[in-house]
């Protein structure tokens, strides 16, 4: 059974003003989702969620719509929609196509380079600097604001979509992990000043090896699904070895 959306917490939504009403939905079931009042994996009922906060339906599901957008909802065919629940498995089948799927588009990105391009990611980059503290979504809309410009940039729209698609559910599910802990330091902005320097032509490491090393510190068993993944750990790995004997 869902918990009550509004409990302890909230404003009467009945008055608001219909232009803000479904900013204010969003907010309200958002803060449920981080919150733990509504649990990972649970069905969000648009009937149930109205009579709850006392509205009609039609701003329940333009807010579910928004929230899906953010990925922390999913559409689940003939079944409804639910709050993201990723397996560890899942994740890490996700971060494999990342690892290709990314890499291909930076290189798309390093070959249509502009002043502009890198500009907006060296903001975005100073941006997370300063993250700390932040609340956990300021900080993911951040986060995969720097990944989207790059994306948008690669001329690509399938690949655009793909991303898409399969990242900000990964994004999203990261959220309600780390709030769940109580965790603020989200960014890791060296990470990205790698992706930068990559698509500035700054570093001899390949597209895949700035990937791996942007998401190995929090997917660990990456390799787990991705040869291409193994392979690099393995290269990465023989040269340590070789370094270490001289």
């Amino acid at each position: 059974m869902l918990e009550p959306v509004a409990a302890n917490s909230t404003e009467n939504v009945k008055s608001l003003d219909t232009r803000t009403l479904k900013d204010q939905v969003v907010r309200l079931i958002r803060g449920s989702i981080l919150s733990g009042k509504i649990s990972p994996g649970v069905r969000l009922n648009e009937s149930q969620l109205a009579r709850e906060l006392g509205v009609s339906r039609v701003p329940i599901r333009e807010a579910l719509q928004q929230l899906e957008l953010q990925g922390l909802v999913v559409n689940v065919p003939r079944r409804g929609k639910f709050v993201i629940s990723l397996s560890e498995e899942e994740i890490q089948q996700i971060n494999s196509l990342r690892l290709i799927l990314e890499a291909e588009a930076l290189r798309l990105c390093r070959a249509k380079i502009t002043p502009e391009l890198i500009a907006t990611l060296n903001e975005l980059a100073g941006k997370m600097h300063d993250a700390i503290g932040l609340p956990e979504m300021e900080a993911a809309a951040l986060d995969l604001e720097f990944h989207r410009t790059i994306w948008q940039h690669c001329g690509n729209e399938l690949l655009v979509k793909t991303l898409e698609g399969i990242t900000v559910p990964v994004f999203a599910h990261r959220v309600l992990w780390r709030a769940k802990r109580g965790m603020l330091d989200w960014a890791s902005p060296a990470h990205h000043e790698l992706m930068i320097d990559f698509i500035q032509s700054r570093t001899q490491e390949s597209a895949e090896k700035v990937m791996l090393t942007h998401l190995s510190p929090h997917f660990s068993r990456l390799g787990r699904f991705s040869s291409l993944a193994l392979s690099l750990l393995d290269s990465a790995g023989s040269v340590e070895r070789a370094s270490n004997k001289q």
